[in-house]
């Protein structure tokens, strides 16, 4: 006979439910509530996380299938694809949006002393977006194209755990470097961010608070050479300049110099110019840490 707790509620049991439970409270989740409570529809949508479930039929038949179990999943009282329908659309998306941000808030700090892939003491997070297709008959407020629906979700991603530190959600015609008004930059951190996010004004709100980004630059970038720093061309560095914006408009939005590094894959023989605000690093270190954002690819996948 099998003794012991199920592996989904010994997960279960390192939430923070007390926390949970206050912003229920605080956002009325449970209000004229009877049977199927704000953690009900937690545990279910984290079983169907954590288990693969496809859509809401899906989770009503594997729940069902295990219905004596639910009670030591924690999971009280029958669980209909209805119900759950029907507390995915009334319930405060607040409740789940803040429970995320503590749950992040604990997670992060078990993963500070990770090593990277560059050695760096600053905080490291990569930024970028992906396209959530959706269908058009059942997402109409969503619409991309004519003939689709889209949600775009955008994501910085603490590269030390590979745990997302801020999501935002919003329609799949949102551009990506619109995103950088809704984040606070931390000083001192790294952000790396793909060439989709080359808008200077809004860059220069990093330099400002003394955070650094490394982006790839657009072919169009039109700029001077200030400076040239010598480079150990083995490597497949390039060249390392400090630059000044030529365009009237760029110049007036990021004043202040650039750092444009260029290398070369000596494999490949494709090339790959990075923009920096910051010029304390070796070159090399600069075009390594773009090369990171590769793991927010894989968080995507």
């Amino acid at each position: 006979m099998r003794v012991g707790k199920f592996v989904f509620a010994q997960l279960m049991e390192f939430l923070p439910w007390k926390r949970f439970q206050r912003l229920v409270t605080k956002y009325g989740g449970d209000r004229y509530v009877k049977h199927f409570s704000c953690g009900n529809q937690f545990l279910c949508m984290a079983f169907a996380q954590l288990t693969y479930r496809e859509s809401l039929r899906d989770i009503e038949a594997c729940l069902r299938a295990h219905e004596a179990k639910l009670y030591h999943l924690g999971i009280r009282g029958r669980v209909s694809r209805s119900t759950l329908a029907d507390a995915n659309e009334a319930r405060d998306w607040r409740i789940y949006a803040e429970f995320a941000q503590a749950l992040i808030g604990i997670a992060r700090p078990l993963y500070a002393d990770d090593p990277l892939e560059v050695e760096l003491a600053n905080t490291v997070y990569a930024l970028d977006s992906t396209l959530i297709e959706l269908c058009l008959s059942m997402f109409p407020w969503a619409r991309y194209r004519s003939n689709d629906s889209a949600v775009k979700l955008h994501t910085l991603l603490d590269l030390r755990g590979s745990i997302p530190s801020f999501l935002y959600v919003s329609d799949g015609k949102f551009s990506d470097y619109a995103i950088l008004d809704q984040l606070i930059p931390e000083p001192g951190a790294f952000y790396v961010m793909d060439r989709g996010f080359v808008d200077f004004a809004r860059l220069h709100r990093f330099q400002e608070v003394g955070a650094f980004f490394v982006i790839r630059a657009k072919s169009n970038l039109n700029a001077r050479r200030r400076y040239s720093h010598s480079v150990d061309r083995s490597t497949g560095l390039r060249s390392d300049h400090t630059i000044i914006l030529n365009n009237f408009y760029a110049h007036k939005d990021y004043p202040e110099p650039l750092r444009r590094v260029r290398i070369k894959d000596l494999q490949t023989g494709r090339s790959l110019v990075v923009l920096s605000n910051n010029f304390a690093l070796p070159a090399l270190t600069i075009t390594s840490l773009y090369r990171c954002r590769w793991q927010i690819e894989l968080f995507f996948k």
